[in-house]
């Protein structure tokens, strides 16, 4: 698929405000463009001044039936008292389609930015994160994918390596520190984990507060393992980080059991991160806020900076995992 078939081209003011007239609802305010980039996403009113937040999903990522596996969990989650956002139903369904366009409508939730020093805001994440495993794991994604090394390393790779983003001067470098990456993750990954369905893209940009935490964007979602949704809770120096995982634990397992040897993946998926992070803003170069949005790509000195990025995560994976305090 040409990279320019994941585009808005034709998303036109006109079209989504027919696009939300056809679920029922008549729009009596402007849109006000939301931060996102992988999809449109944009708040408005109703006639009866309710706000609403309309978002149209990327074309060609996500078919109809992998975004309905995304709307059932957050409305499970949202039945069982877990606050998350989930999709209004409309017309009795979530997702809808409108001149080639799928897209969802949400009510619209105000409150704070989710403070990451803040211990009462991270100790109510510990837990929502415990009591949402939890439901995570009475079954599978079936159309969405599970992570693994194909989707976040070898498809990356192969974009990585034959764009013309990696100055020339240093392509035979940096193909070899991606391939020594890529080697070091294989030797340290392993598939012995029970694979849950997961928010998977955890950080504190898609947690809000408001008189306790809302998780808020699951278009990531897929099946993986628990730590996936962890280990980007974390910050600071390694001796901050076992103290804030030894709190977070304390409380998520009040409500969900942690495999330990989960441990020992925390830097391979950071890495797996990284890699598909460049790969992705690259297939997404063709959409105008992508260049607005990451201008450095086009800087030899981040290639160049990235060579010395990528050999500190191979060490950092090649050193001992993460360990927590005797009582665990």
């Amino acid at each position: 698929m040409n990279y320019s078939d994941f585009s808005f081209q034709t998303l036109s003011p006109e079209l989504i405000l027919d696009s939300i007239a056809s679920t029922g609802i008549r729009v009596d305010s402007g849109l006000t463009t939301l931060n996102s980039y992988e999809n449109r996403v944009y708040q408005f009113m109703d006639e009866d001044r309710k706000r609403y937040v309309v978002k149209f999903y990327r074309p060609h990522r996500w078919n109809r039936q992998q975004i309905i596996e995304e709307h059932k969990f957050t409305q499970q989650l949202f039945n069982a008292d877990i606050p998350v956002i989930a999709p209004l139903i409309l017309n009795n369904s979530t997702l809808h389609e409108h001149k080639g366009y799928m897209f969802a409508v949400f009510p619209s939730i105000g409150g704070r930015q989710y403070e990451i020093d803040n211990i009462d805001q991270f100790e109510s994440v510990a837990m929502l994160l415990g009591r949402m495993h939890k439901i995570g794991a009475e079954q599978s994604f079936n159309f969405r994918p599970t992570i693994g090394l194909e989707e976040y390393l070898y498809q990356p790779r192969e974009i990585l390596l034959t764009s013309h983003f990696v100055p020339k001067n240093i392509y035979i470098d940096f193909k070899s520190v991606l391939e020594k990456l890529i080697r070091t993750i294989e030797i340290h990954w392993h598939n012995d984990w029970r694979s849950i369905r997961l928010q998977a893209d955890c950080h504190a940009g898609n947690i809000l507060w408001r008189d306790g935490a809302i998780f808020v964007d699951f278009d990531d979602a897929r099946n993986g393992p628990a730590i996936q949704d962890l280990w980007m809770l974390l910050y600071g120096n390694l001796q901050e980080q076992r103290l804030q995982l030894e709190t977070l634990l304390e409380i998520y397992q009040e409500f969900y059991d942690f495999d330990y040897m989960q441990l020992a993946l925390i830097e391979p998926l950071r890495a797996m991160r990284m890699v598909h992070h460049l790969a992705w803003i690259i297939t997404r170069w063709q959409d105008p806020a992508f260049p607005l949005a990451f201008p450095w790509l086009t800087d030899s000195d981040f290639w160049h900076q990235q060579l010395k990025i990528f050999d500190q995560q191979i060490e950092a994976i090649q050193s001992p995992p993460i360990t927590l305090g005797s009582m665990f």
